[in-house]
């Protein structure tokens, strides 16, 4: 939303040696995203789902940009971790975690994904903003599942760690 603030802020922390990390999802025009490269140390990047039709039906938006972005980012940056928030019902099923984990695996720098177990962590921050919670009625995955989506995505050559 303001990267020309952003570049200059990433930039005074890497002259004063301060780690910098960057969470996106990637929606992003290309150039924004690559012109903070040198100034970044950590790229933490959500990936929801691969399908394109999926995502738009989940998001109101087409992941073609965030999945071209981050092709473009790998190619160009030597630390990427890919954070997947794991939603039960919604992007937990086989197809979905074996489209992340084949795409996660076609990366040339991606160091691996973090999966962010859904929580209800949230509700009381919607409360207070006077917002009603979409998700209140869904429960976290199990650690079963949530044991068995890393198996899955480990499968493919993926490094995966549990939380972020």
């Amino acid at each position: 939303m303001q990267p020309i603030y952003l570049q200059t802020l990433l930039r005074i922390c890497n002259e004063r040696r301060i780690h910098t990390a960057v969470e996106t999802c990637g929606y992003v025009d290309s150039a924004t995203l690559l012109s903070a490269t040198p100034y970044v140390g950590l790229y933490l990047y959500d990936l929801k789902v691969i399908d394109d039709e999926k995502h738009q039906s989940l998001t109101g938006v087409s992941n073609k940009r965030i999945l071209e972005n981050l092709r473009k980012l790998s190619g160009r940056h030597d630390h990427i971790t890919i954070r997947f928030p794991v939603i039960p019902g919604v992007n937990d099923n086989e197809r979905d975690v074996s489209q992340i984990g084949e795409f996660v695996s076609s990366m040339k720098k991606v160091e691996g994904v973090d999966i962010l177990p859904y929580h209800k962590l949230g509700i009381e921050k919607y409360k207070r903003l006077g917002k009603s919670y979409r998700m209140a009625e869904m429960r976290p995955p199990t650690s079963e599942q949530i044991t068995g989506i890393a198996e899955r995505l480990r499968s493919f050559g993926v490094s995966v760690k549990i939380g972020g």
